[in-house]
């Protein structure tokens, strides 16, 4: 993402009094409170840990806390490194490598897949956890286990939903809202666009929103990059139905999408200049927090349509959390963790992220931060519906290396502005998807 992306401009307080309000319901005798841990720090104990810079500042400010929680509790220093979300995956590469660096790293989608040698093994802490707490989301256990080990623990998910303003898809002909269907939501980009309240998804290389649209549109459309044997196969006719798809969507976009980055949208959203995008809450957190309210109270948030295929396609952000085997002190590692996603931290921290984050752990379900605005609630479920990096083949470090070059995301930009036409599009894609999964 640029250094100055939607999520870097957010800093809303919402939630904060929430949080503080909040006490578990999952709190019960024996399961995962600090004063009964699994793990216990070694003696001196002190812990780097590298994260993606705040995206929402309620969160971080959620996240503090529980590091100082955790600190006081146990007496390990936790310090922790911001990085913005592109940085992270080579920062956590170099460290690898040379066996040096943080303790932790928290990434995104399948970075722990990288090295999967590298990192500590985590397996009876994540059964520990999911027998604790209802169980792993079944996107989470793709993405935490290489075999039979787990070698991270998804901590939470990004979920990335259609944004609209009510009243403007309304005067579209829309009353019930974003239609369900791909065939309908394409109607409704047009009217919006005949309106002069258009919509726009980003096309450039935006690591969040871009991916996550174009991801959609392929798999809706019944195309894929990689087959179950991780054999390239999106030079198919699925793909090509895609493609056409999307250039119609394109073309009743706001103009500029193609040199989107992540944070493009959010300005022209809030900027009056945009009335329909994929984005996660930070829009409406950001109109809340400025005190926009007639935007605040005019958007809502929406599922994304079903394609051809009949199912779900939706592509969310994982948020995996891993140690290096080179850590000194792997049990303080292991005791973060396993304090990070317990009841009396994780559902504080939750409710300071404002919807901005949802659990891999079904037992946060329930928790009152999806309910209590309901325009928050289609994101509680992001983690359940996504599908993950790769899809049909693997999450491993091919998935996310196709994902790092806008594989994907350059097919489709590549036919919608005429670029390139569809075969040389589709072919571009192939070409470079096999240079990769070789």
């Amino acid at each position: 993402m640029s250094r100055f992306t939607r999520r870097e401009i957010i800093k809303t307080g919402a939630g904060l009094g929430a949080m503080a309000a909040f006490t578990s319901p999952f709190l019960r005798p024996g399961v995962a409170r600090a004063d009964a841990m699994m793990y216990t720090p070694e003696a001196g104990a002190e812990l780097t840990l590298l994260r993606w810079k705040r995206f929402v500042q309620s969160e971080e400010d959620a996240f503090k806390k529980l590091v100082a929680d955790f600190t006081a509790k146990t007496g390990c220093k936790v310090n922790v490194q911001n990085e913005s979300l592109d940085d992270v995956q080579p920062k956590a590469s170099v460290a690898a490598n040379v066996g040096q660096g943080p303790d932790l790293v928290w990434g995104l989608y399948s970075l722990p897949f990288l090295f999967p040698d590298k990192c500590i093994d985590l397996t009876d802490l994540a059964n520990a956890l999911g027998k604790a707490n209802g169980g792993w989301v079944k996107s989470a256990v793709k993405y935490g286990k290489s075999g039979d080990k787990w070698i991270c623990i998804p901590a939470c998910f990004n979920g990335n939903y259609i944004n609209y303003r009510v009243d403007a898809v309304k005067k579209a002909g829309f009353s019930n809202g974003v239609p369900g269907d791909t065939a309908g939501f394409l109607e409704l980009m047009k009217a919006l666009k005949a309106n002069k309240t258009p919509g726009g998804f980003a096309l450039g290389h935006a690591s969040g929103d871009g991916n996550a649209w174009v991801h959609w549109a392929l798999w809706a459309n019944g195309g894929f990059l990689v087959d179950e044997n991780d054999k390239v196969a999106i030079n198919s006719p699925e793909t090509a139905k895609a493609c056409e798809y999307v250039k119609a969507l394109y073309e009743t976009f706001i103009p500029g999408t193609a040199a989107w980055n992540d944070g493009s949208n959010n300005k022209a959203f809030l900027g009056n200049e945009l009335w329909l995008t994929n984005n996660g809450i930070s829009i409406y957190a950001a109109a809340q927090r400025d005190n926009m309210m007639d935007i605040a109270n005019d958007m809502d948030h929406a599922l994304w349509p079903t394609g051809p295929v009949g199912f779900p396609t939706e592509f969310h952000i994982a948020y995996p959390m891993l140690a290096f085997t080179y850590t000194k002190y792997p049990n303080a590692c292991r005791a973060f963790i396993e304090y990070m996603m317990s009841p009396e931290a994780y559902g504080p921290w939750l409710t300071g992220a404002v919807g901005y984050l949802t659990q891999s752990l079904n037992a946060y379900d329930s928790l009152p931060v999806w309910t209590d605005d309901p325009k928050r609630t289609v994101f509680r479920d992001a983690a359940k519906r996504t599908l993950t990096a790769g899809y049909k083949g693997s999450v491993g470090e091919k998935a996310a290396a196709a994902l790092a070059d806008f594989i994907v995301l350059d097919m489709f930009a590549n036919y919608a502005t005429g670029h390139l036409d569809l075969k040389e599009s589709i072919a571009q894609a192939e070409h470079q998807a096999k240079r990769i999964y070789r």
